[in-house]
């Protein structure tokens, strides 16, 4: 009897000092999460939870935990039990549900665990001895009569027991100390550094948890923002006051990149744009030396774009080699042979037609180039065009608009084989030449562009010879009485295969050139100018300058070729010289027109050529956007989302604010919650060590 009052006043006491509340409502979600999980008691028949089971309700198996250890969940079960029966029943449930709900869940779950009387306080010895039993065998030893604990507790003779407000504070600066403490015993010469495997050590007992692989296997290279060999001090607050404020850099560089235009940062930027967010500048220029030396260790540029950053500040971001292994195990298998056919006909269709709209675009200027080149006379008053405004004007006048698009449908045909093997051969070429970090010597580069160049004469020579006849009769239609208008198949038929080959030499003259001078070009102002990079995708408007700006250089250059090209495939008319060959019509262009006759078109074939390319893109882009490829698979889902994506959803759920909880603990040590507890102990004084004997730990 006198138990059961004992008992009685206890609870009394207990309620007179916390305070009672009543029952929570459990949402139905988490009413039917207990039901799922709970077993029943064979001989009352209640259900309940034991620790296995609320380790299933908190903590499913198919969570990512990253640094954290499943059955370290175990270590909430103590703060749900709150009866220490050694099981959880529904009103324990709701109890704890409605701590993982408040604000402050994290701290105040850490309190409770540590409140051992449960009656509104942590005692130091409770503290101190649930410290000890949950730290590692091998923890760098922490000092607890050591000047900031007595800051917080008192000194021995005076030592008080902290509230809640107390003891969150003194926890929060718990990791800080125990850095310090840390560095303390690895400097024994007390000259202020440590040597970075030290430091390495350090930071994984201290805040394993918070960082990404990419930290955690880099931290001995800390040492490199210095001219030594060492880290000092300064480095090691630099690197924990950035870690500890992951948060507020991720907002900064998000911020910044926001407002580059190319999706990148420099260190000053992200300075900049610090103290422009903050109010006062938070960062020191230390610490924003230690976030770019390993944002940048795969890219040394010096501009480092989201990607760069998630490596720091995504403590769930992977190895590449994880993720490829991941998204190699995600990705749906392909199909076979008539699926991969199916996918290149889509791309060669959407190919052709856009090129089919890049040549039609430009194809009057084109018209008005090979006319002014098919212009022999060296006589002002004998040529039929002063120039490429007055040529187009004429033909306008003589032959209406539609005589701007003579010769437009042999065009149109021919362009989409020419296009692709031109960029096929240019890829294949630049992919034999390309090492493992994707870079390629400026030599094989232009190799790759004239052999794109040289092979694309198969369908660019019998196209530019029909085209250029059809170009010119209108205006021979005009000059000669009774000139008969001949159709394509007409000039095919009469010409034959070996005529459709006339000019191929000075066709290749033009064309090897031209793509050895274009393709490098246009790589490079991508790369180079516009930023082009793995985790930048260009715009229309970006293809459309790069391709145009790469056009001009090279259409102007190979202008001489062009000419060349033209006269010869052009048929001779009455009294015109008939040339015989490449270096025939190139000496007889030089004694009867001069030098000046090389470059005639020049300007109208930079306006063709320059933005050809451009239309051709922009039209691919938008085609690509209007008819998504029917016959791709499905792709996998991203292995890890969107770049620094903000968790919003997952914060809403159980499991990912209990993991929260943890995370405060951890910070006082990685190895909480792996002790042996047992399903049958009795709250943390049944603990072995807990009443004297001997401590054991994980």
């Amino acid at each position: 009897m006198s138990q059961v009052v004992s008992v009685s006043v206890k609870e009394a006491v207990k309620e007179t000092l916390v305070g009672s509340e009543e029952p929570v409502q459990l949402s139905a979600q988490a009413k039917a999460r207990f039901n799922r999980h709970a077993v029943k008691d064979p001989e009352t028949g209640e259900l309940y939870l034991g620790i296995e089971q609320f380790i299933d309700a908190i903590a499913p198996p198919n969570e990512d935990y990253h640094k954290i250890k499943r059955e370290q969940y175990s270590i909430l079960f103590r703060v749900a039990d709150r009866t220490n029966k050694g099981r959880v029943t529904l009103a324990d449930y709701a109890y704890f549900e409605n701590i993982l709900n408040k604000p402050d869940a994290e701290y105040e779950i850490a309190f409770r665990l540590f409140d051992v009387e449960r009656l509104g306080t942590v005692k130091y010895d409770d503290f101190r001895r649930l410290y000890e039993l949950n730290k590692g065998p091998d923890s760098i030893p922490f000092d607890w009569d050591c000047e900031w604990a007595k800051l917080y507790i008192g000194s021995k003779a005076k030592r008080h027991s902290m509230d809640y407000q107390q003891f969150s504070q003194m926890l929060r600066g718990l990791q800080g100390e125990r850095v310090r403490q840390a560095f303390q015993h690895f400097d024994t010469d007390g000259d202020g550094y440590i040597e970075p495997e030290e430091f390495a050590r350090i930071i994984r007992e201290t805040a394993r948890h918070k960082l990404s692989d990419h930290l955690l296997e880099n931290l001995h290279t800390l040492c490199n923002i210095a001219q030594g060999s060492k880290v000092s001090y300064a480095n090691v607050r630099a690197f924990l006051n950035l870690i500890n404020e992951m948060d507020l850099v991720e907002m900064i560089v998000r911020s910044a990149c926001s407002k580059s235009s190319d999706g990148k940062i420099t260190r000053a930027e992200f300075l900049n744009q610090a103290a422009k967010t903050t109010r006062f500048s938070l960062f020191t220029p230390m610490e924003a030396d230690v976030l770019f030396h390993f944002a940048s260790l795969d890219n040394p540029s010096g501009r480092l774009s989201l990607r760069d950053f998630a490596k720091v500040l995504d403590a769930s971001w992977r190895r590449r080699s994880d993720e490829e292994a991941h998204a190699v195990a995600a990705e749906p298998k392909r199909g076979g042979a008539l699926q991969q056919t199916l996918e290149s006909a889509y791309s060669f269709a959407l190919g052709s037609i856009a090129g089919a709209f890049g040549a039609f675009m430009v194809y009057p200027i084109d018209l008005v180039k090979t006319r002014m080149q098919n212009q022999r006379s060296v006589n002002p008053g004998q040529r039929l065009y002063n120039n490429s405004i007055d040529c187009f004007r004429k033909v306008i006048r003589n032959e209406g608009f539609l005589g701007l698009y003579s010769g437009v449908l042999p065009q149109l045909v021919g362009v989409a084989p020419e296009k692709a093997i031109k960029l096929t051969v240019n890829d294949l070429v630049r992919g034999w030449f390309t090492d493992k970090q994707g870079k390629i010597w400026w030599g094989w580069e232009i190799l790759a562009g004239g052999a794109a160049g040289g092979c694309q004469v198969v369908f660019t020579n019998p196209l530019e010879i029909v085209k250029i006849r059809l170009q010119v009769q209108g205006e021979v239609a005009k000059s000669v009485e009774g000139a008969p208008k001949r159709s394509a198949m007409w000039i095919v038929r009469n010409l034959g295969l070996v005529g459709l080959y006339k000019g191929a030499s000075a066709c290749l003259l033009r064309d090897v050139p031209f793509s050895a001078i274009y393709f490098p070009t246009y790589n490079h102002l991508k790369k180079d100018f516009f930023g082009e990079s793995p985790t930048k995708q260009l715009g229309v408007l970006q293809l459309l300058a790069a391709g145009a700006i790469a056009g001009m250089p090279a259409a102007y250059f190979t202008t001489p070729c062009d000419v060349i090209k033209t006269r010869l495939q052009v048929e001779a008319r009455k009294g015109e010289t008939s040339y015989t060959g490449l270096r025939h019509a190139a000496k007889t262009i030089w004694k009867e027109e001069g030098f000046r006759a090389f470059f005639k078109g020049g300007p109208a074939r930079i306006f063709r050529s320059s933005p050809q390319f451009g239309f051709t893109l922009a039209a691919y882009e938008l085609l690509q956007n209007l008819l998504p490829n029917p016959f791709k698979p499905a792709e996998a889902k991203a292995v890890s989302g969107d770049i620094l994506a903000p968790k919003a959803a997952a914060a809403d759920s159980p499991f990912y604010r209990s993991r929260n909880a943890l995370k405060v603990l951890l910070d006082v040590n990685q190895h909480f919650g792996l002790a042996s507890l047992g399903p049958n102990s009795q709250g943390w004084k049944a603990l072995p060590g807990w009443m004297g004997g001997v401590t054991k730990t994980a």
